[in-house]
């Protein structure tokens, strides 16, 4: 059958609002395990709408890793896709689940710890969960994984990516926060951006799926692949430069002002990676500054 598990994250752009609790900015200010316990309490108890994970997420970033199964299963493989998210743990995408807001984005209004070992705490709780997986057992039962994370993500998950290591699996991490014996990383790479397209936030997903472009048809690691992916990221790589034009303050609130009517969901840091998107400049701690002032701290 040749199974490949493939993990991606979760996007803070959902299909509908989440339900009335489930923001973690809405929990009590107590310790991270009594945090964990409250927020698992109130997943279970969510009277609302549930959402099979494939559906509940969207942006470009989730097309992008929906689509790493068609990748998968071009490149000789039985692909099952699922998800870590920091409100429900690791899932499969057939998984049904509340809408709720929750990250391990640092500066968040949602974010559920301020470090990377709180995030890791939180993470051991969310695997105490009766429904989150457990990912070196899966990789271990299929012999294989693919994993796309963020930096924060992969911190708050250290725990799992270690013992993931030692299985004997053949896992390919692509992006990460650091390297670890038994497992091929490819750190992202944003100079891979114009030959790959798309946005900073999809970079991940897009080199994961080129490097099942590059692997021998059914094999997730071999030298062969290996080299074919060093030569190409190599010869397509263009440092970006940045010629980002400066902004006012009152520029910077009109543009709060607007996008936030446009988008009443993004977060404050999204608003900035979208001027940023569009080639203006500010710095975060003024963006920051601009925003509380303007929306407030929430």
């Amino acid at each position: 059958m040749n199974e490949l598990p493939i993990v991606v994250t979760c996007t803070d752009r959902k299909t509908s609002p989440p339900e009335p609790g489930l923001r973690v900015r809405e929990l009590p200010a107590t310790d991270i395990r009594q945090r964990a316990a409250e927020w698992a309490r109130r997943l279970h108890a969510a009277p609302g709408r549930r959402t099979a994970l494939g559906e509940l997420y969207q942006g470009d970033q989730w097309r992008r890793a929906a689509a790493l199964a068609k990748a998968a299963s071009q490149a000789g493989f039985a692909p099952r896709l699922y998800v870590a998210s920091a409100g429900l743990g690791l899932q499969p995408v057939s998984s049904l689940a509340p809408s709720y807001a929750a990250t391990f984005m640092p500066r968040h209004a949602d974010s559920v710890a301020s470090s990377s070992a709180q995030a890791a705490q939180w993470w051991d709780h969310l695997q105490r969960m009766d429904a989150s997986r457990h990912l070196p057992q899966i990789a271990a039962a299929a012999g294989q994984a693919l994993v796309v994370l963020s930096e924060a993500y992969a911190q708050a998950m250290y725990n799992d990516l270690a013992s993931l290591a030692s299985t004997g699996s053949d896992v390919v991490l692509i992006g990460g926060a650091s390297d670890l014996d038994g497992i091929v990383r490819m750190p992202a790479n944003a100079a891979l951006r114009q030959a790959l397209g798309g946005t900073l936030t999809s970079l991940n997903v897009r080199m994961a799926a080129s490097w099942l472009e590059h692997c021998t048809p059914g094999h997730l690691i071999t030298p062969a692949a290996k080299e074919r992916w060093s030569t190409w990221a190599s010869q397509a790589a263009r440092p970006e430069r940045y010629a980002r034009r400066p902004m006012s303050d009152p520029a910077v609130i009109d543009f709060i002002k607007e996008m936030k009517d446009r988008y009443p969901d993004y977060s404050r840091t999204r608003l900035l990676r979208l001027l940023r998107d569009k080639g203006m400049a500010c710095e975060q701690k003024r963006f920051a500054d601009l925003y509380t002032s303007t929306i407030g701290p929430r």
